[in-house]
């Protein structure tokens, strides 16, 4: 059935582009000087005070960067009478992208050397997006390239594929004062924060995923224990942000903001060779969501920078206490024309 509609779409694209290339040029040139102006008008109109954030003169942005991402987790407890504690992390993952933007409308291509070479196993998606009021970030990794030390009966360290990681994660910010103080100005570069400026933030945030055992552990260390663990948190609270813009023309840009969330909903499960273990009540749940950003304008055609975006989720009950941390860092330059 996907295939299908899959099929039709392609065939209405194919169709659109056959009618397309079929029009007399001068038709043509009509059609995409109304589409430009159309692009142009949305791109210029804003709801920003100009005496804080203006938008570029130029169009066009192109911008190559340098991405990586990482995951650690801290836990300790007690479980059915038996102490552990894991200091685990994932694989680093590094990958190189250009970005094409034309009036907002952005285009991105990435690669990542080391899943081409075959020596990075881990799946990993992330998407963000920052708008005048309303910012999110998006997060899917699938991991078994934890490892780290773990002190768990015999055994004091673990190796790759000894564990299956998914989760997944949701997190969505509004801008109170989204007159003055811009968002996609330090993380998208198609805005100039020309004045410094801060605002309240309040945000949603919302975390599944599962943890568990692989036969591959049970192959090296016949004794561990097969352990699944699920676990859905939902989350509110608020928070601050702030953008200096520093220099004599403003070509200095630094941003911090700082939004922790408290867990009002939580669903998790946690089985311990297929026996299910109850879980005792919370005394802290909560997920912490961090940025920060440098930006340089060389002039009003071109900069350079570095952003980072981090994720820290504290759980603690009486038995066992978890601490998990995602941080995305990334480092660029751009060119408008």
């Amino acid at each position: 059935m996907k295939s299908f509609k899959f099929a039709v779409a392609m065939g209405r694209l194919l169709l659109f582009l056959c009618l397309f290339a079929s029009m007399p040029v001068v038709a043509q040139e009509s059609l995409g000087k109304k589409l430009d102006n159309k692009l142009s008008n949305r791109y210029y109109k804003t709801k920003y005070d100009t005496n804080y954030v203006v938008r570029p003169a130029e169009r066009w942005l192109l911008k190559p960067s340098f991405n990586q991402t990482g995951t650690t987790i801290h836990a300790k407890g007690t479980v059915k009478d038996v102490w552990s504690k894991y200091d685990l992390h994932t694989k680093r993952q590094t990958t190189l992208s250009m970005e094409v933007d034309y009036c907002d409308i952005a285009v991105a291509f990435s690669i990542n050397p080391a899943k081409m070479k075959g020596d990075y196993d881990d799946y990993e998606f992330n998407f963000e997006y920052h708008g005048n009021m309303i910012s999110f970030d998006l997060d899917y990794q699938r991991a078994t390239s934890l490892k780290g030390d773990i002190h768990l009966g015999d055994i004091d360290h673990l190796d790759e594929e000894g564990l299956s990681m998914k989760t997944f994660s949701l997190a969505g910010y509004y801008v109170f004062n989204h007159r003055r103080f811009s968002f996609p100005a330090a993380f998208f570069q198609n805005y100039i924060q020309k004045r410094s400026a801060g605002s309240w933030l309040i945000g949603l945030n919302f975390q599944s995923g599962s943890i568990s055992t692989t036969y591959a552990l049970k192959e090296r260390s016949p004794q561990a224990p097969d352990v699944h663990i699920t676990a859905a948190h939902v989350g509110i609270g608020g928070g601050y942000g702030y953008n200096w813009a520093l220099g004599s023309r403003s070509q200095w840009l630094l941003h911090l903001s700082f939004l922790p969330t408290v867990v009002v909903y939580n669903h998790n499960r946690l089985e311990v060779n297929g026996e299910r273990q109850s879980a005792s009540r919370m005394r802290l749940n909560m997920v912490f969501n961090e940025r920060a950003a440098v930006v340089y304008n060389f002039s009003t055609r071109t900069f350079a920078g570095a952003t980072l975006m981090m994720n820290n989720s504290i759980f603690d009950d009486k038995n066992v206490v978890v601490n998990q941390n995602k941080w995305l860092a990334r480092a660029f330059v751009g060119v408008r024309l």
